[in-house]
């Protein structure tokens, strides 16, 4: 499993938000974000910096290149 993947299922389980709240939050069908979460699929960078946004963490978070979800905080 890609740090992404984990992230993504750390982050939606900590904030409760179902699967299809995100994708319309981000722009994407429920399967893309789907595809996401299981791997299938890797998101654009215009797509990890609004799941940055909705989850309030930097994309380096995300990406699992710290383990910091706010660097500047």
């Amino acid at each position: 499993m890609s740090a992404l993947q984990e992230r993504l299922l750390l982050l939606k389980s900590k904030t409760g938000a179902l699967q299809q709240q995100i994708a319309n939050a981000i722009g994407v069908s429920l399967r893309t974000y789907q595809r996401f979460e299981h791997g299938e699929r890797e998101p654009t960078a215009s797509t990890i910096i609004a799941l940055a946004k909705f989850y309030g963490v930097s994309a380096d978070y995300l990406l699992g290149l710290t383990d910091n979800p706010n660097p500047k905080a």
